[in-house]
């Protein structure tokens, strides 16, 4: 297997982006519009750079395994997971799939939710053709149930720092119920957010994780360093 040569500038870059590397898994601090799995778009996803940079820098002849267990939305920044090897892959799948990877976001919102601190649940629907999902208060047909917690960690005159904990994996699940709410997270035109940001973007980034290593079984927390803390 042959894979692309990486610029010094590029390599560089990835690796001071890598949060946590073993044999079995790494974790990436993904920025917005990277994307981590390839898709109609055909740019090259996240998946394949590493297969790269792997190959180039530890001189790995062959095939370079990088398997996604989870994905993160285009515009989202933040941790992205990835399997070094199928066992992990499968174990993570099941990791994610089971609730046992514990999952915490950071939202800049446009509104104050209110109350301060609470539990949001909602019947989430999927909207194929327009890539985007409707909430109810109740199930109907095609609806799957999407909960979260949120708690305000900071507030300007303009936005509001809210932190959430993913309960459950929906699509567009924190930006639909967090719009669905009257708080739509800053830049996120398709929610309701009433510009978007200059990076095409929207300000949710995957803050933190915490899960039992698949293979060692023990305990990790992995954070992912965020450039909008300020608040603009």
């Amino acid at each position: 297997m042959v894979y692309r040569e990486l610029s010094e500038e590029e390599s560089g870059d990835l690796a001071r982006r890598i949060l946590f590397e073993d044999n079995h898994l790494l974790v990436i601090n993904k920025r917005v519009g990277e994307i981590v799995q390839g898709d109609k778009t055909g740019d090259e996803p996240l998946s394949e750079t590493l297969k790269a940079f792997i190959a180039q820098r530890d001189g790995k002849p062959g095939h370079v395994f990088m398997g996604v267990p989870h994905r993160l939305d285009r515009p989202v920044s933040g941790l992205a997971v990835f399997a070094k090897t199928s066992k992990c892959l499968e174990r993570l799948n099941a990791m994610f799939r089971d609730g046992e990877v514990h999952k915490f976001y950071w939202a800049l919102t446009c509104a104050r939710p209110e109350p301060a601190e609470g539990e949001l649940q909602h019947w989430l629907y999927r909207n194929e053709k327009q890539n985007k999902s409707y909430a109810y208060d109740h199930e109907r047909n095609g609806t799957k149930l999407a909960r979260l917690r949120y708690k305000v960690l900071r507030d300007t005159d303009r936005y509001h720092l809210v932190e959430v904990e993913l309960l459950t994996g929906r699509h567009h699940q924190i930006r639909c119920q967090l719009s669905t709410i009257g708080c739509p997270i800053k830049g996120d035109l398709k929610y309701g957010a009433p510009r978007s940001n200059p990076d095409g973007g929207i300000s949710l980034h995957a803050r933190r994780i915490t899960f039992l290593h698949p293979v060692k079984k023990e305990e990790l927390t992995i954070e992912a360093p965020v450039d909008w803390i300020q608040l603009q």
